[in-house]
């Protein structure tokens, strides 16, 4: 009989993967490859992005030549059809899920790729297309495996998994650096949870040497691509942009008069202001300042401040762009840390406003009516988890042993608590991602969309459990 059940889930996890590969392959067919304004920088290992999807793609290139993109695509159809049946296919194993559960489990993944393609304003199928989110997306799959597996498992292995697959999403967007972070909250919880405080210097070490990798392979790759070992330009003009949008005339005064600084605020507050780019043109409703300055960042980054620093460092003389990036970047953080006291609080109440779209655009749509469903998703979501945290029964009282669990051989059986041990995970990289992405940028839908799926999956999961519960069932 165990034969014939270990049979029956081979077929049917097999099935499911090939009806993802079905789809994402069919789509690339049906689509083709998509070619975007940021895809060149990848192609051509631009010095403001990161190692890992530049080199993905010249792995390709080098293979295959002609045609390389298609493969590359091809490729990433299939990481991310395999990320997705290894995620849902160990929270259907865990939490005992019947077929149409896991199923939604699946559909659940598949929603923010249909929603980019057919509700966003570019039509992005995002795995087709040449940006690095069509390598996140797999990746933070895996990292997303790899971590409950750690939280249900506690294994040294899949911890050190995690933290790799971690590490590899920060080298393919900076913004998910969060990740390792929330890898060392995870960890550092758990370890005071069972009261082994001397262990905590672990997780701090492991993420401390993890970002000095980071950067060391960052500089090694520069060095190999420029000639240069320098870390990855344009974050601090980035974050500048926002700065500037806050600030008012008198904030330039910060900087002595004839400095470079100084001059360079004046230039590009008058034309900022010449462009009603900034925050006073933003119109008097909170939707419409978050609007406002959603539509002025990049235009306000690149028609003003990156316009007139590049032309500055140029026209000194014997300067490449390398070096005219490194001395911008350089300009800018000094701008930063005189500015940001002077107009903190308006940067802050317009930093705010980003926040709270990124929180929308992670699980829904911006929208007047659907703004306050999203509240109260995040409201139910938190209170349930908060719940079932408090309410719900610890692995030791409910340790049943099932052979075909792929958590057999970890810590038997599962807790009432793991739901919200899950939307605990959604939350805090939705919090994280939303807070540093909004940094620097706006929060545009391509850069929320990785908590999307793992939130409405755990709160399937928690809704599920509490049903579970109400009608007598564990």
């Amino acid at each position: 009989m165990e034969t014939v059940k270990n049979r029956t889930r081979v077929i049917k996890s097999g099935c499911i993967l090939l009806a993802l590969l079905v789809f994402f392959l069919g789509m690339l067919a049906a689509c083709g490859v998509g070619v975007y304004n940021d895809s060149e920088q990848y192609i051509t290992m631009h010095i403001h992005r990161e190692p890992l999807y530049p080199l993905f793609l010249a792995l390709f290139r080098t293979i295959w030549a002609d045609g390389y993109l298609t493969v590359a695509a091809a490729v990433q159809n299939v990481l991310t059809a395999v990320g997705i049946w290894l995620f849902a296919g160990y929270v259907a194993a865990h939490f005992h899920l019947r077929l149409w559960e896991e199923l939604l489990v699946v559909l659940l993944q598949l929603v923010p790729h249909l929603m980019t393609r057919y509700v966003s304003a570019l039509h992005i199928f995002l795995e087709n297309s040449v940006m690095s989110e069509a390598l996140c997306i797999p990746l933070f799959h895996f990292f997303l495996y790899f971590l409950l597996r750690m939280l249900f498992g506690r294994r040294r292995r899949d911890a050190v998994l995690s933290l790799l697959f971690a590490f590899l999403l920060s080298m393919t967007r900076g913004q998910m650096m969060t990740t390792i972070l929330m890898w060392m909250v995870i960890v550092c919880l758990e370890i005071l949870r069972q009261k082994k405080y001397r262990m905590l210097l672990i997780p701090v070490a492991a993420v401390l040497l993890t970002f000095g990798l980071r950067s060391l392979t960052i500089h090694v790759y520069n060095f190999g691509v420029t000639g240069y070992f320098m870390g990855n330009t344009y974050a601090q003009v980035n974050t500048l942009t926002n700065v500037i949008y806050a600030c008012d005339e008198e904030d330039g005064e910060v900087f002595a008069a004839g400095s470079l600084e100084r001059e360079f605020f004046d230039r590009f507050y008058a034309e900022a202001d010449a462009g009603k780019m900034n925050y006073k043109y933003g119109g008097s409703t909170l939707a419409e300042r978050a609007a406002h300055l959603e539509a002025y960042h990049d235009e306000l980054k690149f028609r003003v401040l990156e316009a007139d620093l590049s032309a500055y460092f140029f026209s000194l003389g014997k300067v490449d762009y390398y070096q005219q990036s490194s001395m911008s970047d350089e300009l800018a953080g000094r701008m930063i840390a005189g500015l940001l006291p002077a107009c903190f609080g308006q940067w802050l109440y317009d930093y705010i406003l980003l926040c709270v779209h990124g929180f929308i655009r992670s699980i829904a749509v911006v929208h007047p009516v659907v703004n306050w469903i999203a509240a109260v998703l995040y409201a139910f979501a938190v209170g349930l988890a908060v719940q079932r945290a408090l309410h719900g029964k610890r692995r030791s009282d409910m340790c049943v042993t099932d052979a075909s669990s792929q958590d057999a051989g970890c810590v038997q059986g599962r807790s009432s608590q793991d739901a919200a041990w899950v939307m605990g995970t959604a939350l805090l990289f939705i919090v994280a991602n939303v807070c540093a992405t909004s940094i620097t940028i706006m929060c545009l839908s391509r850069y929320m969309i990785y908590g999307f799926s793992i939130f409405y999956t755990a709160m399937f999961l928690l809704v599920r459990e509490k049903w579970s519960i109400s009608r007598g069932r564990v």
